[in-house]
């Protein structure tokens, strides 16, 4: 993975780089699909198992919660991140997949999937819960499936 950033970094240095290539998105697929441990930055069963239930469709891998209360992410300006990052500093794995809150109050959510450097492989969006009025298991359904489709992996 690293050599991929490192020449995506040079052309884009070189102002040579044109866009996404093939061969960088096998990379985050093949990182997904090959993950051993992945930590669910949650202490929420019901978004766990969401979680839990759809990435081992993907892969074989372990799959825990984060035995730490993320809420007070909530108080930062990148909550999703925050609780993404939190993951990555506190348990040691392959995967984080984090959901919160995008930004400020009513701004609605995202997920996101990073590696065990705390780098962003593949996110999603959704609008404010007063939007979209779904429960929160299938919103994160949806999350998810979207976030695993943006880099090529169907469920």
């Amino acid at each position: 993975m690293e050599e991929t950033i490192k020449k995506a970094f040079i052309e884009s240095i070189n102002n040579v780089r044109r866009g996404d290539k093939e061969e960088e998105l096998k990379k985050i697929q093949e990182k997904i699909i090959n993950a051993k441990k992945i930590v669910a930055a949650t202490n929420n069963q019901k978004k766990f198992k969401v979680i839990r239930d759809i990435m081992l469709r993907v892969c074989n891998a372990e799959i825990k919660m984060l035995d730490i209360d993320t809420r007070f992410a909530d108080l930062t300006r990148m909550p999703a991140i925050t609780k993404g990052l939190i993951a990555v500093d506190t348990e040691r794995a392959d995967l984080y997949i984090a959901r919160g809150r995008l930004g400020v109050p009513g701004s609605g959510s995202m997920l996101i999937i990073l590696d065990e450097k705390g780098r962003i492989l593949t996110a999603s969006l959704s609008p404010s819960s007063v939007i979209h009025k779904e429960d929160i298991g299938e919103r994160i359904k949806r999350e998810l499936i979207e976030a695993l489709s943006r880099i090529g992996i169907s469920i």
